[in-house]
């Protein structure tokens, strides 16, 4: 994609919603790993994160969180510059210029707003929050801090492995509390799993990437395909400043 950053975002959320929501990727020649907790040198670690931070306008305040695989989400209000809070998954705000991210190497990035009332919720979801109900909790936060409705929730589940890719044991199967007959192992698509728990909460609109992590490698970051040794994408989401100029560089679908 044109640009130095290695970005993939929703265009017609951009256009439709006026909201910032993507993904980073690996990039061409060195990987653009965001991963703050491998055991690469922390100064490059850093020069791609203000590389990335600089490359989206429009946002004084940039939150992160140290990720448990749980179901804590964080509420933000105010936030000026970049903020790491610790042992969360989720984050929701309805303040202009926060963005909002996770890192992701194969977990799902699932994204919410309501146009409505402009609350966002970015969330971190693998086999565990999945099964242990991270998407509820976001879409609770969204009703319960800024009285959201269901119904004008949209959702996004982003680049993540998909189900040919993820094989699982009978304690994610069950946790996810899909059928698996047989002796194993077995194929989950969390994503999919995802769309009927957003159904069965009344979302309005769901959509799903087409990009699988795995398959995707030479675009993407995969712990599973790795073998633990891949690097960290950062999704992110939220609304710019009103006077944030155009974004630098054209994104590609995703």
């Amino acid at each position: 994609m044109p640009g130095a950053i290695p970005r993939y975002e929703l265009l017609d959320w951009r256009t439709r919603f006026g909201v910032v929501a993507g993904i980073t990727g690996r990039g061409e020649g060195p990987d653009f790993d965001l991963g703050l907790w491998g055991s690469g040198p922390v100064g490059e670690t850093m020069t791609r994160w203000r590389a990335f931070r600089g490359a989206i306008p429009g946002f004084d305040g940039w939150m992160l969180a140290h990720q448990v695989h749980g179901t804590r989400v964080l509420r933000h209000g105010q936030a000026t510059g970049w903020v790491t809070q610790e042992g969360a998954d989720g984050h929701v705000t309805r303040t202009a210029g926060l963005l909002l991210l996770v890192t992701v190497a194969d977990c799902i990035p699932i994204y919410l707003v309501d146009p409505v009332r402009r609350v966002a919720s970015l969330l971190h979801s693998g086999w565990r929050g999945t099964s242990q109900g991270i998407l509820r909790r976001g879409v609770e936060m969204m009703i319960e801090e800024y009285s959201s409705t269901a119904k004008d929730i949209v959702m996004h589940s982003g680049v993540g492995i998909c189900g040919v890719c993820y094989e699982v044991g009978s304690e994610v199967m069950k946790g996810c509390r899909q059928p698996h007959p047989g002796a194993g192992p077995w194929h989950l698509d969390l994503r999919e799993v995802l769309a009927e728990q957003g159904r069965a909460l009344g979302l309005s609109e769901i959509s799903t990437s087409h990009l699988c992590s795995s398959h995707d490698r030479p675009r993407f970051f995969s712990h599973r395909a790795s073998g633990g040794a891949d690097g960290r994408m950062v999704a992110y989401l939220g609304w710019p400043l009103p006077s944030a100029g155009a974004i630098d560089a054209t994104p590609a679908p995703g």
